[in-house]
């Protein structure tokens, strides 16, 4: 078997002098004389017997061959530093790879505007994201299946080895498309609690796989439509498909332009007697929010990653 003469000081060679123009600036980048530069290059041309580099005017510029060779090469420079740095970072105790559940009813932008600032600073780190829905962040987190969990809602469960951290109380808000027939008593929590009762309900399904699947929210409906994330539920309540909670901060656009209406199911009414009465359902559907992870895992991007993400939404 024929060694390959494509080595990586070949193609760092061949990637200078393309970026550069020319054998004298690549060989003052790569603190190299220019004649050990020219050596390479020939070598590699007589091995794989093309030719590489043609002169035109002052500037050295890539054949078609060479072209191909240097494009392909340069795939294979980036995948070697990122193993590099790879192995850096499990020398030090940084991990390559989390894997994040991020609950359905958290504010996006805000999430991934922090992940962003933190792969800034480390652009090697991969990251997988999932979505779930009530108990299957949990679920996940309990299996295996990720690492870290984002915005789970409480109560957290017990012994089961996590650690877990507030970040604010989920602002989840009853509403209904503008265009409903229900949206008119929107402002009339007595009428509300007769009408609703006949009024779809839109659930999102819990993402639990082998736990006991959560409920929450409107779910006593005799009509209901199950769905699979929270956009799916947005685009059905938007339109007119039935009733459901919805975050805030995800819908609040919709909100000011008057696709969606909030429903006051939460205020007390006055009835004509001037008694005053409380509907079935006294609380809004909000319950704490945390980010947790496994206290068996000791990775620092992780620690990192945590530590920025509960200053930073907790503060939202």
């Amino acid at each position: 078997m024929h060694r390959n003469p494509i080595t990586l000081e070949a193609l760092e060679v061949i990637d200078a002098i393309d970026r550069r123009g020319s054998f004298a600036k690549a060989a003052e980048e790569l603190n190299k004389a220019t004649s050990a530069l020219s050596y390479t290059v020939q070598k590699l041309e007589e091995q794989l017997g093309i030719t590489l580099f043609q002169r035109q005017g002052r500037r050295s510029v890539l054949t078609q061959a060479g072209s191909l060779l240097l494009n392909e090469g340069r795939d294979i420079l980036n995948a070697t530093a990122t193993l590099a740095d790879k192995a850096r970072e499990i020398a030090t105790g940084w991990e390559p790879r989390l894997r994040i559940a991020i609950e359905s009813i958290m504010d996006y932008p805000a999430f991934f505007h922090q992940l962003n600032l933190f792969l800034q600073q480390h652009p090697s780190l991969e990251i997988d994201i999932v979505e779930c829905v009530l108990g299957g962040g949990w679920d996940a987190l309990e299996h295996g299946r990720v690492d870290l969990v984002v915005g789970a809602p409480g109560p957290v469960p017990q012994q089961k080895g996590f650690r877990a951290l507030s970040i604010g109380v989920g602002d989840m808000m009853p509403v209904i498309a503008s265009s409903h027939p229900l949206a008119a008593l929107a402002q009339d929590p007595v009428a509300l609690q007769q009408a609703i009762p006949s009024v779809r309900r839109i659930i999102t399904h819990d993402t639990t796989a082998t736990n006991v699947a959560r409920t929450s929210g409107l779910v006593d409906g005799r009509e209901r439509l199950y769905l699979q994330n929270m956009d799916q539920k947005i685009a059905a309540i938007c339109c007119g498909l039935g009733v459901g909670h919805l975050p805030r901060k995800r819908i609040e656009p919709l909100l000011k332009n008057g696709t969606l209406t909030e429903l006051h199911l939460y205020e007390a009414a006055t009835n004509a007697d001037n008694s005053t009465t409380q509907n079935n359902n006294p609380t809004p559907n909000n319950s704490e929010l945390y980010i947790a992870w496994n206290l068996s895992h000791k990775g620092r991007a992780l620690k990192a990653l945590t530590q920025q993400l509960h200053t930073a939404l907790q503060a939202e």
